[in-house]
């Protein structure tokens, strides 16, 4: 059977593929401290549990394609108390923010086209981008200095007639970047004047640690409307991955226009989660502000123990929640194959999502890995002492 030659291009998610050798070391008995899924163990507020409870209606019917006007106007409420202001039809919502970068990417690429990414990147992108017959120029960073990669020449000079835009996630995921406005305003200049699209993916807006203002690239949407795409989810922000709710913003109607086909063609998002969602927007600032206090903690505490590490290379990450760095192992892949399936520390081990996968320029990020502090900052220092004795007996085979 002949299979596409755009899925074949494709690979499996660096964060799962390791999932059977962890079941496998789970039926051994092991204990594993997860840090290779971005998946919080933040509560959810319970406002999104009471909406469903008190759902009512004696039929679960299609949500109209653009999403309910209940979620609709919370997102617009929302963007509003940040002093960014969009029309409802600017706001289309989505199943998860993975479907709004989907749909976004299938509107602009076409085969042979490329999209400039900082490198490393989410590894999904790769897979996004490919089935749209497109692929990433990679805008390189390195781990040395602290992955940053917002630097005009660089980024102009990859530029070329088959780049048609700019993709980055702030603040970063894997890397926990988070650019200062002066970099985003030189991203918005750069997209202008090649009349490229700008797409920020800002799942992780809420999780910055330096006491900056939350920033998002819809900020600039008044002057470079027709160039921007915010991509947004409630799936970090609430602690509500499984809920899959995400939205599409952007004042560009004909990309727009584009884009309602694709919300058409897949009918509605899911109409109780769409319900739920929208109450989650009722949560005030102290949720927040707890939420970011704890994920502060986790990251002081992950990066310290990290420190203690010899020939560990890593910056001490602005936002979200992983880390990314460089260990003194041969091989990421098999450093963490080894962990579940020969090595324990009275019978527990970690596991991370290996950094290759995450780099478009082969070769580069074989040693790197990104590790999520979505654990309590006590089982947090269990893991990295746990890495350290691995990392120790691995190199000493």
């Amino acid at each position: 059977m002949k299979f596409s030659s755009k899925v074949e291009k494709c690979g499996l998610s660096p964060m799962r593929k390791f999932h059977p050798y962890a079941v496998a070391a789970k039926a051994r008995g092991i204990n594993i401290y997860h840090l290779n899924i971005g998946q919080p163990d933040v509560q959810t507020p319970p406002a999104f549990f009471e909406a469903v409870r008190h759902f009512e209606q004696p039929v679960l019917a299609y949500a109209p394609s653009p999403g309910i006007p209940e979620l609709i106007d919370a997102i617009q409420n929302y963007y509003d108390k940040l002093d960014m202001h969009f029309d409802k039809s600017e706001i289309y919502v989505t199943v998860g923010g993975s479907e709004a970068l989907q749909i976004a990417l299938q509107c602009i690429l076409d085969d042979g086209d490329e999209i400039l990414i900082p490198e490393p990147f989410y590894p999904n992108y790769n897979t996004m981008t490919r089935t749209c017959g497109a692929s990433i120029r990679p805008i390189p960073t390195c781990p040395e200095e602290g992955y940053r990669y917002a630097e005009r020449e660089k980024i102009e000079s990859l530029i070329n007639e088959r780049t048609r835009a700019i993709m980055v996630t702030n603040p970063g995921n894997p890397t926990g970047v988070v650019l200062s406005h002066e970099e985003m305003e030189m991203l918005v200049d750069v997209a202008q004047k090649h009349d490229l699209f700008l797409i920020g993916d800002e799942a992780y807006r809420e999780f910055v640690y330096g006491g900056e203002k939350l920033q998002s690239f819809g900020e600039f949407a008044d002057r470079a409307g027709d160039n921007i795409i915010v991509i947004d989810t409630v799936s970090k922000r609430f602690s509500a991955c499984g809920a899959r709710i995400g939205c599409l913003i952007s004042k560009n109607k004909e990309f727009m226009n584009h884009a309602m086909k694709y919300c058409q063609a897949r009918l509605s998002v899911a109409t109780l989660d769409q319900i739920a969602s929208a109450a989650l927007y009722t949560v005030g600032p102290e949720y927040f502000a707890a939420v970011r206090d704890e994920y502060k903690k986790r990251r002081d505490t992950l990066c310290r123990k990290l420190g203690e590490i010899p020939g560990v290379v890593f910056d001490v990450p602005g936002g979200a929640f992983y880390v990314m760095a460089a260990l003194p192992v041969d091989d990421a892949d098999k450093f963490q194959q080894w962990l579940l399936e020969e090595f324990d520390d009275a019978g527990e081990t970690v596991m991370f999502a290996p950094g290759a996968s995450m780099y478009a320029t082969p070769g580069k990020g074989k040693n790197e890995v990104r590790m999520a502090y979505v654990i309590e900052s006590d089982k947090l220092e269990r893991a990295m002492d746990i890495l350290k004795k691995a990392i120790e007996v691995y190199n000493a085979r």
